[in-house]
């Protein structure tokens, strides 16, 4: 398998009041092409600044961080803003978008603001829509943010997230904000994403969701302590009831 993103020696370090706070500690990760990989620790343990760090949106204290055969150290803040822009795709907690603007239009902004793209309006507006479609979103394009569910903005985030076609998807807590029934719809989105043969990297504190994700790595104190390696979610609700039981377990075992 290709690798995708990998990482030698990572640290995040922060001054606060003169004080060394070291974020990450000599982080070494690989995550390989049509990997669904979890993320999780206790609260404060380094979780979403790992994210931040791999992804390019912040910038590592020592060590490398490798995507796509790029290292990103080495690239300018505007070469690195591209990057991100092309060949990553990002979801949040916090679904983040423009108000000023319709749910298609955020969708497509990636693609309009992307030099890769030489399509035309038309084009890309269709493939948005054609993307809502896939997510069964269609029917709320025109409408403004807040007029949709939060379910609903979440799968709207995902085809933004789908729309330059990115090498990897990036999600932080993608349904922390959800109940349940909305939550297990994105996270079937997320899969259904991953089974076409998208990478994702996924930061949670649900292990239902990272119950359905091919590889769990736990981090404490800004480590990765242990990995559970988990196989490809076919689907089935025994399946499911499984793997939850047996990532409970193992999670237990770590100090969860």
């Amino acid at each position: 398998m290709n690798t995708v993103l990998q990482t030698k020696g990572l640290c995040k370090t922060y001054i606060v009041n003169k004080h060394q706070n070291n974020v990450l500690k000599n982080i070494d990760l690989t995550i390989t092409d049509g990997e669904m990989v979890a993320i999780m620790g206790p609260s404060g343990s380094g979780k979403s600044t790992l994210l931040y760090c791999v992804s390019g949106m912040d910038r590592v204290t020592a060590g490398e961080v490798i995507f796509n055969g790029k290292e990103t150290a080495k690239l300018s803040d505007k070469a690195l803003a591209q990057l991100r822009l092309d060949e990553m795709g990002f979801i949040f907690q916090q679904m983040y978008m423009m108000k000023n603007l319709s749910v298609l239009d955020n969708i497509i902004l990636p693609a309009v603001k992307s030099k890769k793209n030489t399509e035309s309006r038309k084009t890309t507006e269709e493939r948005g829509r054609q993307l809502m479609r896939r997510l069964g979103i269609d029917d709320v394009g025109d409408n403004d943010i807040n007029e949709v569910s939060g379910g609903q903005l979440q799968r709207a985030c995902i085809a933004r997230s789908m729309i330059n076609s990115p090498k990897m998807i990036f999600a932080d807590e993608p349904t922390g904000a959800l109940n349940r029934k909305s939550s297990d719809e994105v996270m079937n989105e997320l899969l259904s994403l991953n089974r076409d043969g998208t990478t994702i990297m996924c930061v949670t504190h649900d292990p239902k969701v990272a119950a359905k994700c091919s590889r769990v790595l736990y981090i404490v104190d800004g480590g990765i302590m242990g990995e559970k390696k988990m196989g490809h979610f076919d689907g089935g609700d025994k399946e499911l009831r499984d793997r939850e039981r047996e990532l409970n377990n193992w999670l237990m075992e770590q100090g969860w």
